[in-house]
């Protein structure tokens, strides 16, 4: 069965590719997730918060010292011994290169714009196949408009394709007013690709200690159904690539995927909860299916259930919302 795809440009022998976490950022998983049958890796992102971190604290080790008292003057810290975050994550990136043969895709989460296009030059340098620009933003500014945050992001998109050579996707949220024309707006910028879609982590509270408790949940499948509007949505409205994140976790939710338009799928909480060989699981499954249901290649089932092909449209609007209405008024006993 041929399950080969293409993503950004790429040609990747199954649809299902490792998506950022704790899996894509120790070299022993990585091998564990090629020998399963993984296509490409994303590598967890780099934040700029956390570099900044990390030089402040590197420069306050060479001051401190300094100004203690006039002797320690000519003492600095050994500045090969105050590696920074990003360099071990350049680092990681090369070694991940040298001992892999699938493609290996660099995520970036900055806010200056000169961060974006700084470690994207480096990560090209470093020998990544691809990048991804995670637009994780959660707006708190309430001054600030849906379209500045927008022009913002197309204005980062924009300068790292005129820094690189290699093909930049963007990983997107679902709270745009208008997510499909910010999607067409982001491929006319440039993009080779667009992930849908991110999850946002919620804080919840503690209510006796009034602070705020940070808990990961691993998805589930229910989270796909996000996923599946907006790739049936946008495959019929884009060219770039398309890849599923989040709610993946069997055959049956590749399927929809890739019927709704997605060229591939990123694993995340699948492969964290079943371990690396459950890529194996779900690529041999998936090929059984193609099989059974009729299919020559993954290629000729894609995009098969998107807005352009499905009987009614309405469906993946106002339709679907009035059909449920109307559905729990009928079952609705009252009580």
């Amino acid at each position: 069965m041929d399950l080969t795809t293409t993503y950004l440009g790429l040609t990747l022998r199954n649809p299902f590719i490792a998506g950022p976490s704790p899996l894509t950022g120790r070299l022993d998983t990585i091998r564990l997730l090629e020998a399963a049958g993984i296509a490409a890796i994303v590598l967890p992102p780099l934040f700029e918060e956390q570099i900044s971190n990390e030089q402040m604290a590197f420069f306050h080790s060479i001051d401190t010292p300094a100004e203690s008292f006039a002797e320690a003057l000519s003492y600095f810290s050994e500045q090969e011994h105050a590696i920074v975050a990003s360099e071990a994550h350049i680092a990681h990136l090369v070694a991940v290169k040298k001992d892999t043969d699938v493609p290996i895709i660099g995520a970036i989460n900055a806010v200056t714009p000169d961060r974006w296009t700084d470690y994207a030059i480096r990560m090209e340098g470093a020998g990544a196949d691809a990048l991804e620009l995670d637009f994780y933003f959660v707006a708190i500014d309430a001054s600030e408009s849906g379209e500045e945050i927008e022009r913002r992001f197309i204005d980062v998109l924009r300068r790292v394709k005129e820094s690189v050579r290699i093909p930049v996707s963007v990983k997107l949220t679902a709270f745009h007013t208008s997510l499909a024309h910010f999607a067409r707006s982001l491929e006319a910028a440039g993009a080779d690709g667009l992930v849908l879609l991110h999850r946002f982590y919620e804080p919840d509270l503690d209510i006796k200690n009034l602070e705020p408790l940070f808990r990961l949940q691993l998805s589930d499948s229910r989270e796909l159904l996000l996923r599946l509007r907006w790739l049936a949505i946008l495959s019929g409205k884009v060219a770039c690539s398309l890849a599923a994140n989040g709610g993946v976790h069997s055959v049956e939710d590749t399927v929809k995927a890739v019927m709704t338009g997605a060229d591939c799928v990123q694993l995340t909480s699948a492969l964290l909860e079943k371990g690396s060989g459950y890529a194996a699981t779900l690529r041999d499954g998936l090929a059984a299916w193609l099989e059974q249901n009729g299919y020559d290649s993954l290629r000729q089932m894609r995009g098969s259930m998107n807005i352009e092909r499905i009987p009614d449209p309405r469906a993946l609007s106002r339709a679907h919302y009035m059909h449920l209405m109307d559905s729990w008024g009928v079952h609705y006993k009252g009580g």
